[in-house]
């Protein structure tokens, strides 16, 4: 990356790029994710405490959580539910990303990806709200349904987890299907062809040759729509019951409402540390490196 700023901007502007890359990454990641670590190491005292004999060094914070059965379970629910909003988002927009690839013509991908793009131009808050009236009891949803006799009595799709991953699918659904089309539109239409005349099904052909050289792309887009699932507070705020709580909640409520920072930061950190595990994992399973994925 030097080298290639160094041919196109020249030494000195370059080094002003990298100067101010790195200020951005210590200030803006490093100091706070710091920050985060130490706060969680450390108990809850009053000011006057602080830097006295109580404030060392401990894992109380995190002893507390492993204790707490409830904070536990919650916290593998989001797991599992942060992989099957990644599942469902991959399996949604891998045809849309293949389609806007391969099969539309300019004007189409044009028209597809601005109808796309469109409704998130208005803020996450607004756009979970709008599905909250959707799936409300007497939402549109089900007024419809009742009106075509699917159902015989308004269904509460707010109770489980359903709105839940209905919303989180569509607000993270750009974040896996661009990388899935720059990922696909690389490829060269005449493999997909040959693969065709030889006999290959679709099935087959997508297995064979369209997903190998698509890894990178769905690498990158299951894990930025993990992260942003697994970090994500408005959708089941807004979209979940009180059964359905998801662990950045509890991790607002130590912040904002149980004023114990110190334990919110513990259980923060355990979330970054999930993240970064699901990274490498992905990694591994997708063959792909940081570079690849970069690309």
């Amino acid at each position: 990356m030097w080298q290639q700023l160094h041919n196109r901007f020249g030494l000195p502007l370059t080094m002003a790029i990298v100067s101010l890359m790195g200020i951005w990454l210590i200030v803006m990641v490093l100091l706070p994710q710091w920050q985060m670590i130490d706060y969680s190491f450390h108990p809850a005292l009053l000011p006057a405490e602080r830097g006295g004999a109580k404030d060392v060094w401990s894992l109380t914070n995190y002893a507390t959580f492993f204790r707490n059965e409830i904070h536990l379970a919650i916290f593998f629910k989001t797991i599992w539910s942060s992989v099957l909003v990644t599942t469902l988002t991959l399996i949604v927009s891998y045809p849309l990303a293949y389609y806007l690839a391969k099969v539309a013509t300019p004007g189409q991908a044009a028209l597809c990806l601005l109808l796309l793009i469109i409704p998130f131009w208005i803020n996450e808050i607004l756009r979970t709200f709008a599905w909250y009236i959707i799936f409300a009891f007497r939402g549109p949803l089900n007024e419809l349904l009742l009106a075509v006799g699917l159902i015989d009595r308004p269904i509460r799709f707010l109770n489980g987890d359903t709105g839940v991953l209905v919303g989180m699918v569509y607000a993270y659904i750009l974040f896996m299907v661009f990388p899935l089309y720059n990922a696909i539109e690389s490829l060269d239409t005449n493999q997909i062809r040959a693969a065709r005349d030889l006999g290959a099904g679709w099935g087959r052909t997508h297995r064979r040759i369209v997903i190998p050289h698509a890894k990178p792309g769905i690498a990158t887009g299951c894990i930025m729509t993990f992260m942003l699932a697994a970090g994500s507070y408005a959708v089941p705020a807004l979209l979940g019951s009180p059964g359905s709580r998801w662990f950045t909640q509890i991790i607002y409520n130590w912040f904002f409402e149980g004023g114990d920072w110190n334990q919110g930061a513990a259980y923060a950190f355990l979330l970054l540390v999930l993240c970064i595990v699901f990274v490498t994992v992905i990694m591994r399973i997708f063959k792909v490196g940081l570079g690849d994925i970069a690309k």
